[in-house]
C-alpha cells in the first residue's frame, strides 16, 4: 500500500476516534494483506504519522503524542479564540487543589498525611474527590502502617490532559509556580489586598482550631470544668492598708431607719 493511502487512513482513524490511539490501535485498522509483514506495517505507519505531524506545522491543529497514544488537538496558542465556541467557562481550580496535585505528581505514591505534612494544613476531602473524578489521581495501593492509609498516584488521564507522554516530561519544580498562576495579570495593589485577606482568613482559621483544641490534661473533664480550670484569674488591686469592717446587724438597722423616714 502506498504511503499516501496509509496517511489518509491514519488521519481518518485519528479524527474519528473518541480518544488517543496507540500504534497498536492504528495498526488494527489495516488488514493483514495491506502489508507484506508486521515490521513493515509498523514502519510505514510511523512514517505516515511523522508526515501528518509535518503537515500540521502551518495548520491550526497538531498531531500530538500523549501517554494514551496519538491524537489531533487544537494548538495551544489558538485557545483564546477557539474557547469562545463553548458558553461554559473552563473550570477554575483553587491553589490548594493545584498544590495537592503537584505533590501527588512529583512525590507519588503519597498519602494524605504526606501531603498535609508538606503543605502544613489538612487536605480537604472535596479536593481528593475532585482529583479522582477528573481522572487525574487514583489510589495505587495502601501503606503498610497502622490504618493502612491509601496511597495516591497520577493517571494516564492526567498525562493526556497536560500533553505529557510520561512523568519524565514534567517541568522542573521551579516552573510550577508559573503554571499555577492565573493567565490574567492582576494589579499589584489587588494582589497585596488578596494576600492580606488570605493571611487574615488563615489566622482566623488557626484561632478557631486553637479554640476548639482540647486542653492538655483535661480530656476527661466536662466543658464547664475545663473552662473553670483554664480560665485566667482576675487581677485585683492590692487592698488598702486601712480596712473597713461592716456589721451586718448595724447595716440592717440603718436600712430600717432610712425606710421609716420615707
Amino acid at each position: 500500500m502506498e504511503i499516501h493511502k496509509i496517511k489518509q487512513i491514519v488521519e481518518a482513524a485519528l479524527v474519528c476516534a473518541e480518544g488517543p490511539l496507540t500504534l497498536d490501535a492504528i495498526a488494527a485498522v489495516f488488514r493483514p494483506e495491506d502489508f507484506t509483514d508486521e515490521e513493515a506495517d509498523r514502519k510505514l505507519i510511523r512514517e505516515a504519522i511523522k508526515a501528518l505531524q509535518a503537515d500540521c506545522e502551518n495548520r491550526g491543529v497538531e498531531l500530538k503524542q500523549v501517554a494514551s497514544g496519538y491524537r489531533y488537538q487544537v494548538k495551544q496558542e489558538l485557545s483564546p479564540w477557539i474557547g469562545r465556541l463553548w458558553e461554559e467557562k473552563p473550570p477554575r481550580y483553587s491553589r490548594a487543589l493545584l498544590e495537592t496535585l503537584s505533590l501527588v505528581a512529583y512525590k507519588q505514591p503519597v498519602t494524605r498525611g504526606d501531603i498535609e505534612s508538606v503543605r502544613g494544613v489538612s487536605v480537604s476531602t472535596n479536593i481528593m474527590r475532585t482529583l479522582i473524578e477528573r481522572d487525574w489521581v487514583k489510589v495505587v495501593g495502601h501503606r503498610e502502617v497502622p490504618g493502612r492509609p491509601a496511597m495516591y498516584g497520577t493517571t494516564r488521564g492526567f498525562l493526556d490532559y497536560f500533553n505529557l507522554r510520561s512523568l519524565d516530561e514534567l517541568p522542573p519544580l521551579a516552573e510550577i509556580k508559573s503554571l499555577t498562576e492565573p493567565l490574567i495579570e492582576i494589579p499589584e495593589e489587588e494582589q497585596e489586598m488578596a494576600e492580606e485577606q488570605l493571611q487574615l482568613e488563615e489566622q482566623e482559621r488557626r484561632d478557631a482550631l486553637d479554640a476548639d483544641a482540647p486542653v492538655e490534661g483535661f480530656e476527661d473533664q466536662s466543658l464547664a470544668e475545663v473552662v473553670k480550670l483554664t480560665a485566667a484569674p482576675l487581677e485585683t488591686e492590692e487592698p488598702n492598708s486601712e480596712t473597713v469592717s461592716v456589721d451586718p446587724e448595724q447595716n440592717a438597722k440603718d436600712f430600717s431607719e432610712v425606710s421609716d423616714e420615707h
